[in-house]
């Protein structure tokens, strides 16, 4: 990605989760100031940057060290779930350019992460395909002129499948995304378009919307990212390939454009483009996603942190995938939502969700 960027950027820190061979071989090609391992088993103690002069981090806290310690212009927070809350907080205390592809944090957060914005003068640069699109197509009009954003989704590999079908679908049923090739708790939130709900608080946050003004739409060719209707009834798209490298560098570019090595999109190879309005009946994710985004407080760490156990309990076939959603709505419908939390009322609240998860599959 950043070798198309001529000498603008240099990479200053690298983290990663448990993958230390990965990151060994990423800090021999780009000698980054500090490199931050999160998880302290025996293949991070065993790990060697060679280069002695690279400052290393790890453990819990190696996220938030890594931005508190190595100096820069821009984070991109790429960790997937709840990991990546509490270093793109401190980023954000920085007042640095977050590249943010970590939805999460916005879910969980956003009532905290946007005044704190402000406040510091951080940027906050949405890399997810859709928000990018709604980033890029806002441009076109006046903010007092805006009706309606349509986030588009493909639908998942279950777009065409029946409830009952659905319910029984196994772990590489739904790993099979027809057009995105993602990790599989992303790819899981596809399937059950938790994604999707996801994207609508998280647009909510972002772009400061009401929920009424939040629309999705089906678009399985993935070619539209985002739609943005303004009062005159005029409706903006940004179109391109399904390549994660646009929005990426667009984030780390902006307000500047630059060449990209992603795919062109061939307008003339394209025999049509079909757009859908989601089944809500199939697919209750959607209304969990526009019911957080009005309720606000901690439901928005509520309804993250219990899907994310309930997707792990999928991956270990302790459940069906027919049981994440009900799981997750059952667990919304028990929480007191607290209106204007503290962040470790939130992350009390994430821990929460995740122990009646665990609670409602065992009693």
């Amino acid at each position: 990605m950043l070798e198309g960027l001529d000498d603008r950027w240099d990479v200053v820190g690298l983290a990663a989760g448990s993958q230390a061979s990965a990151l060994c071989a990423q800090a021999h090609k780009f000698h980054p100031e500090g490199v931050a391992l999160v998880d302290e088993g025996p293949s991070s103690r065993n790990s060697d940057w060679t280069d002695k002069s690279i400052r290393t981090f790890r453990g819990a806290h190696a996220l938030v060290e890594l931005v508190d310690h190595v100096p820069c212009d821009c984070v991109v927070s790429a960790v997937v779930g709840l990991g990546g809350l509490a270093a793109t907080i401190r980023a954000v205390e920085l007042g640095r350019r977050v590249a943010l592809a970590n939805k999460e944090a916005m879910v969980i957060a956003g009532a905290l992460l946007i005044p704190l914005a402000a406040q510091t003068g951080a940027q906050l640069i949405p890399v997810d395909s859709e928000h990018s699109g709604v980033f890029q197509t806002l441009h076109a009009g006046q903010r007092a002129d805006l009706r309606r954003v349509y986030l588009t989704a493909s639908g998942g590999p279950f777009r065409t499948w029946s409830s009952e079908r659905m319910a029984g679908a196994t772990l590489e049923d739904a790993l099979r995304h027809p057009t995105w090739n993602m990790g599989p708790k992303i790819s899981i939130d596809s399937a059950t378009m938790m994604n999707k709900a996801l994207e609508i608080i998280e647009a909510r946050w972002l772009f400061d919307l009401r929920p009424q003004q939040i629309g999705v739409i089906v678009h399985p060719e993935s070619i539209v990212h985002s739609l943005v209707e303004f009062r005159d009834g005029s409706v903006v798209a940004q179109l391109g390939a399904p390549d994660m490298r646009t929005p990426i560098q667009y984030a780390l570019t902006y307000p500047d454009r630059m060449a990209c090595p992603s795919d062109r999109l061939d307008l003339t190879a394209m025999s049509r483009l079909t757009f859908e309005s989601p089944d809500e009946e199939r697919f209750l994710a959607l209304g969990l996603g526009h019911e957080v985004a009005q309720r606000g407080g901690t439901c928005g760490a509520v309804l993250n942190a219990a899907n994310e156990a309930a997707v792990a309990l999928f991956r270990r076939g302790a459940i069906r995938f027919g049981d994440i959603v009900p799981l997750v709505k059952q667990t919304l419908s028990e929480h007191q939502c607290l209106a204007t939390p503290t962040l470790d009322e939130l992350l009390a609240a994430d821990r929460w969700a995740r122990q009646e998860v665990t609670r409602c599959t065992t009693c």
